[in-house]
C-alpha cells in the first residue's frame, strides 16, 4: 500500500519525500485549495520545484484543488488545473464534478483522484466518477468501517484511498457548513475550516476558554490541553451531560489495523497534517514508514510513539469502531 504523505510547505515536502513517502500531497496558495491558511501552500514556481525534487527521488506529487467552483469564477480553478498539470502534477484530487469533467475533457491523460470532499462513499457514486470522468482513485470519507470498505472495494472499479492518521474531520465530510455558519467562511468554497482570524482564547478563572467567532467552543479546566476551536470538536451541554456531541478533540489513528485495511482492499493510506510543521511530518511519516515495512509483532512499539504527536495526546479509530452515543 502506497504511503500518501501532506506538506503544507515546501519544506515539509521535503521532509515528506526524505522520511519515505511514496507521494506527497499538496496545494496552490489560493481558495482552489481546502486547507487555505496564511504562511501555507505553494506558489506555482514552488510546485514545480517540488514536483522536480519528488520525480529525481522516485516519489508522485499529488495537487489537491479540492474545493467547490463558484459560478462565475470558474477560471480560478481552471487556472489552477492547467499550472497543476503543466507542473508534471501525478494526480489531481479534485471534489468538483464541473472540474472533473473540465479536467477529463482538456487532459484525458491526467489521472484524476476524488478527493474525501466529494463525499462519494458507495458504489454507485464511484462508478459514476470513474464512467463519467475517467477517475482512477477515491478518498472514502472517515465515516465507513473496515467492513464497509470491504464491501466497496467489490463493487467499484478504482483504487481506494482512505485517512489512517491525523486530524479527525466530523462524520460529514464534503457537506460542512459548521464554520461557515460560526465565521462566514466556507471550508467548501473558501478552503478555511475555523480560520485562525476569527479563533480567541481567553483566561476565566482557571479555565481556558476557547472561542470561534461569537462562539464559545470550549472551556478546559486548569491541566487540561486544549484544543483548537472548530464547531464539530466543540463541547456542548447535551441533555444533563457535558460532552463532544459530534467528535472528540482527538487524532485519527488506525495504523493497528494495516493488516485488515490491505485485506479490505485499499491501496493507499494517507495521513492528513497539511497545517503541520515539518518536524511533525518528518516525525509521523518516518515512523509509519517503519511501521508499514515492519512484521505485526513490532510495529505496536514503533507506532506507539506517534500518540505524543496527536491531539490531545489521544487517538480514537474514529467511524473504523464508533460506538455512537
Amino acid at each position: 500500500m502506497e504511503l500518501i504523505c501532506p506538506a503544507g510547505t515546501p519544506a515539509a515536502f521535503r521532509e515528506a519525500v526524505d522520511a519515505g513517502a511514496d507521494a506527497v500531497y499538496c496545494g496552490f496558495r489560493d481558495e482552489t485549495n481546502a486547507r487555505n491558511f496564511p504562511g501555507l501552500n505553494f506558489t506555482r514556481d514552488e510546485l514545480a520545484e517540488a514536483i522536480g525534487y519528488a520525480r529525481r527521488r522516485g516519489v508522485k506529487t499529488l495537487v489537491a484543488l479540492n474545493t467547490f467552483m463558484r459560478a462565475g469564477q470558474e477560471d480560478i480553478w481552471y487556472r489552477a488545473a492547467a499550472d497543476a498539470v503543466k507542473a508534471g502534477a501525478d494526480a489531481l484530487i479534485l471534489a468538483d464534478f464541473g472540474l472533473m469533467a473540465h479536467v477529463a475533457e482538456t487532459w484525458p491523460e491526467q489521472r484524476i483522484h476524488v478527493s474525501v470532499q466529494a463525499s462519494a462513499s458507495n458504489a454507485e457514486a464511484v462508478n459514476f466518477l470513474v464512467d463519467a470522468f475517467g477517475a482512477r482513485r477515491v478518498v472514502l470519507p472517515r465515516t465507513l468501517t473496515i467492513d464497509d470498505i470491504a464491501r466497496l472495494a467489490r463493487q467499484i472499479r478504482c483504487e481506494i484511498e482512505i485517512f489512517v492518521f491525523g486530524g479527525l474531520c466530523v462524520m460529514a465530510e464534503g457537506r460542512c457548513s459548521l464554520s461557515s455558519y460560526a465565521t462566514g467562511r466556507s471550508p467548501n468554497m473558501n478552503g478555511v475550516c475555523s480560520p485562525a482570524s476569527h479563533v480567541q482564547y481567553r483566561r476565566e478563572g482557571d479555565a481556558l476558554v476557547s472561542v470561534l467567532g461569537d462562539y464559545t467552543i470550549n472551556r478546559f479546566p486548569a491541566g487540561e490541553a486544549a484544543g483548537y476551536p472548530t464547531l464539530c470538536k466543540g463541547r456542548f451541554h447535551v441533555g444533563d451531560k457535558d460532552g463532544y456531541a459530534f467528535e472528540d478533540p482527538v487524532s485519527l489513528d488506525v495504523m493497528d489495523q494495516i493488516d485488515r485495511l490491505r485485506d479490505a482492499g485499499v491501496s493507499a493510506l494517507k495521513i492528513e497534517g497539511r497545517q503541520r510543521g515539518k518536524a511533525y511530518v518528518a516525525e509521523v511519516v518516518a515512523t509509519l514508514r517503519r511501521a508499514l515495512d515492519a512484521s505485526a509483532e513490532e510495529r505496536g512499539k514503533i507506532l506507539a510513539r506517534l500518540r505524543l504527536l496527536s491531539e490531545g495526546n489521544r487517538t480514537t479509530a474514529g467511524a473504523y469502531e464508533k460506538r455512537w452515543r
